[in-house]
């Protein structure tokens, strides 16, 4: 009897536990929830990019800031590349809102960085079959 109660009761330990951390583990809020009004924003031009080799350097399933990326669902990361200029006001891995690119406006995270050639730029990452895009004019807003 002893044999079976203590596995028994050390899965309904482990049990608890996890819906213990359940209750602590927040979703991802890809639209944002908080007022963005009292944030200061930056006007960018925002473009789309793939992991296409042509479109990145020879490894393009690893960022810059070496994150790996998804082979068939990158966009699921919800990473950006910003342009040297803009990188020097952030880190790797910091948050940022996008508005006023339609579809695109959401929550991302800083995980690349761009050619040197750009300037005060923004792309967003996307999967291999979606179209590319670009926005002259979009607000970032640091999280």
């Amino acid at each position: 009897m002893r044999k079976i109660l203590i596995p028994i009761l050390s899965i309904l330990t482990l049990l608890v536990s996890i819906k213990t951390l359940n209750k602590n583990i927040k979703p991802v809020d890809t639209k944002m929830s908080t007022n963005l009004d009292d944030k200061k924003y930056q006007t960018v031009k925002v473009t789309t990019y793939t992991i296409d080799p042509k479109q990145t350097d020879d490894t393009p399933l690893i960022t810059a800031s070496g994150f790996n990326l998804h082979p068939v669902n990158p966009k699921k990361h919800r990473i950006v590349a910003v342009s040297r200029d803009i990188k020097r006001k952030l880190k790797f891995g910091d948050k940022i809102y996008l508005s006023g690119t339609g579809s695109y406006d959401g929550v991302y995270y800083v995980h690349d960085l761009m050619n040197k050639r750009f300037k005060n730029r923004i792309d967003i990452l996307i999967n291999p079959k979606d179209k590319p895009t670009m926005f002259k004019s979009a607000k970032i807003y640091i999280l």
